[in-house]
């Protein structure tokens, strides 16, 4: 089960696979666990998420999320000093085990204040809890990086089918102005296969709410 992880040439590898670690970005694997079902997402394949290392599992079969003791096991055995960044990201949907993140963050926090911390989540967070999350991330974020997708709100219904229905565009784009009053950096992001004319559109969006957009490339 990989908790730990960080990304060399599109590949996932496990930190306790690499020889030197450092100035690498270190990524925590919490959770299988998502609200949508992004057409556009590896997860989506029954053979992919079988073999893939993020995949968490827990034999023989059953799905697994990593504790928090686990997580701060896996922790212990790095040197966080080696280490630029860490960030939140995986399979699933990060936000689903907030109350354990938490615990993660604040641990990392005591045992490295200056640690750079982010999130890559799809910005629901606020409708998966039923509640504005994001006060709660004063302190703990440096950065919050939430998938934009696409320009509209039928166009990202279609893309991620998120179970919360239609509400889900504007929710994630209220949940992004809200990250901005405790988060020092709040990034929407695009994959640069959607085209200029929807790039644009993306950056007038996020102009409008006064947070950075992020052209990621595509990879296949």
């Amino acid at each position: 089960m990989t908790i730990l992880y960080t990304l060399y040439k599109n590949t996932y590898i496990d930190l306790s696979h690499l020889d030197s670690t450092k100035g690498v970005t270190c990524y925590v694997n919490t959770t299988n666990r998502c609200p949508c079902a992004c057409t556009f997402c590896l997860r989506q394949t029954k053979e992919m998420m079988e073999n893939n290392s993020l995949w968490l599992k827990e034999e023989p079969s059953k799905d697994h999320d990593p504790s928090f003791k686990e997580a701060k096991e896996a922790l212990d055995a790095i040197n966080l000093d080696l280490y630029e960044e860490i960030v939140f990201c995986g399979f699933g949907e990060p936000m689903e085990r907030w109350d354990d993140i938490k615990e993660v963050i604040d641990y990392i926090r005591d045992t490295k204040k200056d640690m750079k911390i982010r999130i890559n989540t799809n910005g629901l967070a606020n409708d998966i809890y039923g509640r504005d999350v994001t006060p709660e991330y004063k302190g703990r974020f440096d950065t919050v990086s939430i998938s934009l997708n696409a320009p509209t709100k039928e166009e990202f219904l279609e893309l991620t089918r998120s179970k919360f229905g239609i509400s889900s565009f504007d929710d994630m784009l209220d949940f992004a102005k809200k990250c901005k009053a405790y988060v020092p950096n709040v990034v929407l992001t695009v994959v640069d296969i959607i085209g200029e004319e929807k790039i644009e559109a993306c950056q007038k969006i996020t102009d409008e709410i006064g947070v950075t957009l992020r052209v990621r490339p595509f990879e296949e």
